[in-house]
């Protein structure tokens, strides 16, 4: 455990993808002791079970060498330890790319830290013997409906395996499927001797968590305020917290990069991805959001205080993966006059074209890109006057193989189909669907489970 009244928290991630650039100005001029990056989302986990079927030594996001060859150097200079939930669907593939990239760089002595136990999918059957049901927490369905195509199962687990592994000196911590906040949460209560029943504090920890997450979403990134104000929105800072032994704390940047820190900035962030503020879940608490006090206290620093939460849910989120079938889509451009009619008349052609040669289609989707791809029914009809519009149309499919038909109608409209095209898109190639079950399971069931190994480059 360490000593500080204080400790900073960097974010150096939101997404599978993200650029390492801030992460990096922060290890150099953020005067933060941790770094956190949040890669995982329940799209980001089918991505990586696709890798791991090509490869199985795969799984884990393949950007963590890169940040890490980048970061190790000045971090290791300076003492700041990083943690990760890049581990994905394989924590110990990312250990040992860790430590492969660790040993290239020589840094002898540096230990990394591995969390795993939250794959229950070896467990499955076992797990539904002891009376687990893993019905569809949105729908109530039973897991019979897709028990033959499963593919991945990972429970959310909380804090505390993190808190362990920093215990056991890891310099740099990656693992499976914590819930998001967990990266950050983690540091403050190894860092301030929390206990894990001081529910106060570990919600304090979980919304810091949640406002850190997303990277530049709280500095100015994807805002829907004034965000042609922003500054130096190609060298956007993530943010940082500060952070008391109370839970209270400062959300900043590193100096002299973009973005905005401000109420309105943080407040956004706040909302996002928030269901119930007053009882925002996860594996180590129950937040009310509500009790939150955000305050500007100056140049792109914004005060946090007054969360209050209690006891964590009996039931961890889990989320199932499944195949799901293949998707065959096509794209074709029309342009005005009457661009829309044009486009809903290719759309009539495809359609009975497709019955015409019994395409077996378990779903036909139909939109227009330039009118209702982002907005559906909510935007008005643009009439006769559209400039352009792409009619983008999409099956799905039980085989590959019947998914692949659909392209062969999209040429065909250059010729045979409304005036004026505007440009083909799409593949010939079918991609397999995976779809995401989400349930929940007894906290007992997985946590006894879940397991930290600490390794030191040699």
């Amino acid at each position: 455990m360490g000593t500080r009244k204080t400790v900073r928290i960097g974010a150096g991630q939101g997404f599978y993808g993200d650029t390492f650039f801030p992460a990096l100005e922060i290890a150099q001029k953020g005067d933060v002791q941790y770094i956190s990056f949040d890669a995982l989302a329940e799209l980001t986990l089918a991505i990586l079970q696709k890798d791991r079927q090509k490869d199985s030594s795969l799984g884990y996001t393949r950007d963590l060498p890169i940040f890490m060859r980048y970061l190790l150097p000045v971090c290791r200079e300076k003492g700041i330890k990083l943690v990760t939930n890049s581990g994905g669907i394989n924590p110990e593939g990312a250990m040992e790319k860790v430590l492969s990239v660790a040993k290239q760089m020589g840094m002898t002595g540096l230990k990394v830290g591995m969390v795993n136990g939250d794959d229950i999918h070896p467990r499955l059957d076992e797990l539904r013997t002891r009376g687990v049901t893993f019905e569809n927490v949105d729908t109530g369905e039973p897991i019979d409906k897709i028990k033959d195509r499963v593919l991945f199962a990972c429970a959310y687990i909380g804090a505390q395996p993190i808190v362990d592994a920093l215990r056991q000196g890891a310099d740099v911590v990656v693992t499976g499927r914590v819930n998001d906040a967990a990266v950050f949460l983690a540091p403050m209560i190894y860092e301030f001797g929390w206990k894990m029943d001081d529910y106060d504090r570990l919600a304090a920890g979980t919304l810091l968590g949640h406002l850190l997450e997303c990277s530049a979403q709280a500095t100015g990134g994807n805002w829907s305020g004034d965000w042609w104000n922003i500054p130096m929105m190609e060298r956007m800072g993530y943010p940082i917290a500060e952070v008391s032994e109370d839970g209270s704390a400062i959300i900043t940047k590193a100096p002299e990069t973009g973005g905005r820190v401000s109420f309105d900035t943080v407040k956004e962030q706040l909302l996002y991805e928030v269901h119930d503020p007053r009882r925002y879940l996860s594996p180590d608490v129950i937040a009310d959001f509500t009790t939150a006090t955000f305050k500007d206290v100056g140049k792109d620093r914004v005060s946090v205080t007054g969360v209050r939460g209690t006891a964590p849910p009996k039931t961890l989120k889990s989320i199932i993966g499944y195949q799901n079938g293949w998707m065959g889509q096509g794209i074709m451009g029309y342009t005005w006059p009457d661009a829309l009619l044009k486009a809903r008349k290719a759309d009539q052609i495809i359609r009975k074209q497709l019955a015409m040669v019994g395409v077996q289609a378990e779903e036909i989707y139909t939109e227009y890109v330039g009118w209702n791809s982002i907005h559906g029914p909510t935007v008005p009809d643009p009439g006769p006057d559209a400039p352009e519009l792409f009619m983008r149309i999409a099956i799905r499919t039980a085989t590959r193989e019947e998914a692949e038909r659909l392209w062969r109608f999209i040429p065909y409209l250059g010729l045979n189909g409304p005036p004026f095209i505007g440009g083909t898109g799409g593949s010939a190639r079918a991609r397999e669907l995976m779809g995401t079950w989400p349930t929940a399971v007894p906290r007992e069931e997985v946590l006894p489970h879940v397991r930290v190994q600490v390794k030191e480059v040699i």
